[in-house]
């Protein structure tokens, strides 16, 4: 039963998904256009890593505590 959920939902999510390619996004366009798209991706890049960083070094803290227990 739970496998057959999933499949619903995840059928329900691909056809969400395809039926928003038809629309074009100015804001998009516009940043492109002028060279800042890069400047956001390059800022949720750097976000990203951090996040990335900030949680490794949460995962080796807990593990050093959990060995001295």
């Amino acid at each position: 039963m739970k496998k057959l959920i999933f499949s619903l939902l995840l059928l329900i999510s691909c056809t969400a998904v395809m039926a928003q390619q038809a629309q074009q996004v100015e804001m998009a366009d516009t940043l492109r256009s002028s060279g800042k798209i890069y400047v956001v991706v390059l800022t949720i890049a750097i976000i990203f890593a951090g996040l990335a960083l900030y949680l490794f070094s949460m995962d080796r803290r807990l593990k050093k505590i959990e060995k001295e227990k």
